[in-house]
């Protein structure tokens, strides 16, 4: 399947996790390298086939993906 032309979810690749199109470069990879304060030149160094708009397509499906989950919170019983 398809997601934005750059990120895409295929069972027979690494588990069906979203990475992108053509690559073993999960979406989750990328999130985890820049939240450790990698720099997008730091990720398209190590990553030659990852271009700079792959690096946006991860980011906003990433946002995409937490503005349609929905979080049901249970409380404690009593509470």
């Amino acid at each position: 399947m398809a997601v934005y032309g750059r990120v895409e979810i295929n069972a027979s690749v690494m588990g069906g996790k979203p990475v992108i199109r053509g690559t073993r470069i999960s979406v989750e990879m990328i999130l985890r390298k820049l939240s450790e304060r990698a720099t997008e030149a730091e990720l398209l160094e190590s990553h030659p086939g990852l271009a700079p708009e792959d690096i946006q397509a991860a980011m906003r499906f990433a946002a995409d993906t937490l503005a349609h989950e929905e979080t049901i919170l249970l409380g404690e019983a009593g509470a």
